[in-house]
C-alpha cells in the first residue's frame, strides 16, 4: 500500500493554485526568471528565491517501475480544454497535452489543472531553464555564423523569431543489468609475406552494469528530430517539481506511456551494453578486433522518474523560407537547419578535388 500511495501522490498533483502568483508590491503577475532562478516581477523588480536542491520534499525519488499504476500510452493530442484566466476572466482553448500557458488577453500565466484521474501523472521533477531568451538569441547568431555553407547574407541579417519556452516530458529509467554474452575477438599477426591477418577466437561471460537515468523523450506528439538531438540534460541539477518553475512557460504532458518508454529505453540500453561488452572483451584479451557481440540481459530493481526539461523553440526566415531550430534551455546546445549557398558548396567541392589532385601528384606516383 505504501508504494501505491506514493504513486497516488504523484498522479493527483494539481498546479493551478500556485502558478499565477501576484506580486505583493504592485499586484502584477510574477514569473520564473531563468537568469536568477527566482520568481520575478517585470514591473517593479520584486523577486523571490526558489528552493534549492534538497530543501524541499523527496518528490523526485525513484519510483518502483513494477508497482506503478500507469502502464499504457495516453495520447491527449486530439482533445482540448477550456481555461478561464483567473486574472481577467478571459477564456482560451489549450491542447490537453499543454499543462501551462499564457493568457492571450492579459499575459497572466495560466496552468492547466491535472484531472482527478489515475491515468494522469504529474511530473516528479523539473530541470529549470538556465538559458534566458536573450542568451538563446545570442547563441543562435553564433551558431549560424559557424555554418560553413550558410550564405553570408543569412549570417548578417537573420534574426530568430517568436522564441517559445516549453518544458518537454521525459522518462528516465534506472536498472541493474546482468547480461550473459558471447562474442568473437581477433588478434592481428603478420604472415611470412608481411600481410596482416587475423586469428579469431570465441568467448563468453557475464557482464553487470547499473544504468542510471536512461532518458526517453516521452512525447508522440512532437516529431521534431532537432528536439531529440539536444535532449541531453544534467540531471544533477534536477529540482523537485514546483509549479512556480513553469510559470510563464508552456509545458507538455507525456503522451508516450511508461511501458512504451521502457521499451525504447531497453533498446538504447542494449546498444550501450553491447559497446561496453565489446570494450571489456577488447581489454581482457588484448584484442585488436571484436565482433558478433550477442547479449541476453535481465533487469532488476527498475525505477523511473517523470521529469520536465526546458527547450527554446524558434525559427528564422531567409529568402521566403522558414528554418526551424531549438535551443536546450539548460545547456544552450542548438540543433536545426540553416540555408545553404549553392556557390559555397561548389567552391568547397572544387577545393577538395584540387587538394586531392595535388596529393595524388606528389604522393600517389
Amino acid at each position: 500500500m505504501a508504494e501505491n500511495e506514493n504513486v497516488e501522490q504523484i498522479t493527483q498533483g494539481v498546479t493551478e493554485d500556485v502558478t499565477d502568483k501576484k506580486c505583493p508590491n504592485c499586484g502584477a503577475t510574477v514569473t520564473y526568471d531563468p537568469a536568477t532562478l527566482s520568481m520575478t516581477c517585470d514591473f517593479c523588480g520584486f523577486h523571490k528565491e526558489l528552493p534549492k536542491p534538497g530543501e524541499t520534499s523527496t518528490a523526485t525519488q525513484e519510483i518502483d517501475f513494477n508497482s506503478a499504476k500507469l502502464r499504457s500510452t495516453k495520447d491527449w493530442g486530439a482533445q482540448k480544454k477550456n481555461i478561464i484566466c483567473k486574472n481577467c476572466g478571459g477564456s482560451a482553448m489549450y491542447d490537453m497535452n499543454d499543462t501551462a500557458g499564457t493568457c492571450p488577453f492579459c499575459g497572466s500565466t495560466a496552468v492547466m489543472p491535472v484531472d482527478d484521474d489515475e491515468d494522469v501523472m504529474a511530473p516528479g521533477g523539473v530541470v529549470p531553464f538556465e538559458i534566458s531568451q536573450e542568451k538563446a538569441a545570442e547563441l543562435f547568431k553564433t551558431w549560424l555564423k559557424k555554418k560553413l555553407f550558410a550564405p553570408s547574407a543569412a549570417k548578417k541579417s537573420c534574426e530568430a523569431k517568436e522564441f517559445k519556452g516549453i518544458y518537454l516530458p521525459y522518462w528516465t529509467y534506472d536498472a541493474q543489468t546482468t547480461s550473459s554474452y558471447s562474442a568473437r575477438y581477433g588478434k592481428d599477426y603478420k604472415d611470412k609475406d608481411g600481410n596482416t591477418k587475423t586469428r579469431w577466437y570465441n568467448c563468453h561471460g557475464i557482464y553487470e552494469e547499473f544504468i542510471d537515468d536512461e532518458v526517453v523523450y516521452a512525447s508522440t506528439k512532437t516529431k521534431d528530430e532537432n528536439i531529440k538531438a539536444v535532449s541531453s540534460f544534467d540531471f544533477k541539477k534536477l529540482r523537485d517539481y514546483d509549479p512556480q518553475f513553469i510559470a510563464g512557460f508552456a509545458a507538455e504532458r507525456y503522451s508516450l506511456g511508461l511501458d512504451d518508454g521502457w521499451t525504447q529505453a531497453q533498446s538504447s540500453i542494449n546498444s550501450k551494453l553491447k559497446s561496453h561488452v565489446s570494450d571489456k572483451v577488447r581489454s581482457k584479451y588484448n584484442a585488436d578486433r571484436v565482433s558478433d557481440v550477442k547479449l541476453s540481459t535481465t533487469y532488476d530493481n527498475i525505477t523511473f522518474k517523470y521529469l520536465l526539461a526546458p527547450i527554446w523553440i524558434s525559427n528564422f526566415k531567409f529568402n521566403d523560407k522558414i528554418f526551424n531550430f531549438v535551443v536546450n534551455g539548460q545547456t544552450g546546445r542548438i540543433a536545426g537547419k540553416s540555408p545553404v549557398s549553392a556557390l559555397r558548396v561548389v567552391v568547397a567541392i572544387i577545393i577538395t578535388i584540387a587538394v586531392l589532385a595535388l596529393l595524388f601528384y606528389f604522393f600517389g606516383g
